[in-house]
């Protein structure tokens, strides 16, 4: 399995717009295969940071879901009204029974 965690600061009078575009966006991948786990959330010590978990089947999937123009359109919206550009941090983890 894959992880994928990121975040991204967002100017605070865009904030509103950056969590539609978030929940928009999770809502896409979710459909894609294998996606296991999409979520966007607001960070509770800084109120204008998003942070992003996903959880994929394989890299390839993971691949394919950078590569849909949906998501490279989110990527660029979402930076246009960032404080700074987006994190992102993928990790190959196995599940521990």
């Amino acid at each position: 399995m894959i992880i994928v965690w990121g975040k991204v600061e967002i100017q605070p009078e865009h904030l509103d717009a950056a969590k539609i575009l978030s929940a928009e966006h999770v809502e896409r991948s979710l459909a894609e295969p294998g996606c296991l786990h999409h979520s966007a959330q607001v960070s509770i010590d800084k109120p204008s940071t998003i942070v992003f978990y996903e959880e994929w089947q394989d890299m390839p999937a993971l691949q394919v879901h950078f590569k849909v123009p949906a998501s490279i359109q989110f990527v660029e919206s979402i930076a246009k009204i960032a404080i700074a550009p987006p994190t992102l941090k993928i990790f190959d983890a196995e599940q521990l029974q």
